[in-house]
């Protein structure tokens, strides 16, 4: 789970591209914050209390000083995005948490790299990374106009390794065509719009030479609950001396709360890891989309805004 919540400061907002501001962050006395890798994000509290996940898209080598994001506004999601865009300005002081990362950018001698709208985000550090290692990597980057795509200028320094695809001007991207040329060995990373993600993934479970790793702003399907399976369960909270009555039909997440135990969660949906909680004793239900088949297998992590129990009691290091 992510750790304890400290004081940012917000020493500059700009415009990014139409819809997307750009916030860069600071630590108020002047310190570092805490370094990042590429891939990694962070938690903001937003001046309502809202909890929302950001990834941050700052070069590389500043792993500690500063912190750089980028907010699309998206008027028919969670209320998020609308709040930074219309309540957060410079010299403000937020909180944040973070950062995590649980989409790394690992070795490999051929990366390519697709990013949809504001998916850009976490690949933009990734791009850096790989120049620096020497890797041979392609970024194919996908939006609706080039006036809604976030940091073009930037990325034309990369000159021909990187192609633009505003849907307005050529359509939506030709994944098959993006994809058939993947070297053995070489690593796929995709962030953007579940139906690009899903998209992908069709086409890589084809490719066994390829390994794909992605990151998601919204849940993947899942399958129905089994009828009856969806029970009451105690949460044992191991450092707080707590016992929670978990309700059927209830999050652990939402039990917790109402019992008055403080937990900092974002998504609420199983995607970003935010309330990721570390299990002492039982077995999780997971429904989660964040954790892998390996991390579901060895059980001792879930995601408590979704996932459950498979039994009648959890032990939980909260």
């Amino acid at each position: 789970m992510a750790g304890d919540t400290f004081e940012v400061l917000v020493r500059e907002r700009t415009e990014l591209a139409a819809g997307v501001i750009g916030l860069e962050l600071v630590a108020p006395d002047g310190g570092a914050l805490p370094p990042a890798e590429p891939g990694a994000h962070i938690d903001l509290i937003l001046p309502s209390g809202l909890v929302r996940q950001f990834s941050l898209c700052g070069a590389p080598d500043d792993r500690a000083g500063t912190w750089r994001i980028a907010v699309l506004r998206e008027p028919g999601g969670r209320g998020g995005s609308v709040e930074v865009h219309d309540e957060v300005a410079a010299d403000m002081r937020l909180r944040a948490a973070g950062p995590r990362n649980r989409f790394p950018l690992l070795p490999a001698d051929d990366l390519l790299f697709i990013a949809g709208g504001i998916g850009i985000t976490p690949l933009l550090p990734m791009l850096a990374e790989a120049e620096r290692r020497g890797s041979r990597w392609h970024l194919v980057y996908g939006g609706r106009t080039r006036a809604s795509m976030a940091f073009l200028t930037e990325l034309a320094r990369y000159g021909d390794r990187v192609t633009v695809v505003p849907q307005d001007e050529y359509g939506l991207l030709d994944l098959d065509g993006v994809l058939s040329g993947a070297p053995a060995g070489g690593r796929v990373y995709c962030c953007g719009p579940e139906p690009l993600l899903q998209a992908v993934r069709e086409r890589c479970d084809a490719l066994p030479q390829v390994t794909l790793h992605t990151e998601r702003f919204s849940a993947a399907a899942r399958d129905a609950v089994p009828e009856g399976t969806d029970t009451s369960f105690e949460a044992v909270l191991e450092r707080s001396g707590k016992t929670v009555l978990v309700p059927a039909g209830t999050s652990v997440l939402k039990a917790l709360r109402n019992a008055g135990v403080a937990v900092l969660a974002s998504c609420e949906e199983g995607t970003c890891g935010t309330c990721e909680t570390t299990v002492l004793q039982g077995t999780p239900e997971h429904r989660d989309s964040l954790l892998t088949p390996d991390e579901h297998a060895a059980g001792d992590l879930m995601l408590i805004c979704v996932s459950r129990s498979r039994g009648p009691r959890l032990v939980l290091d909260l």
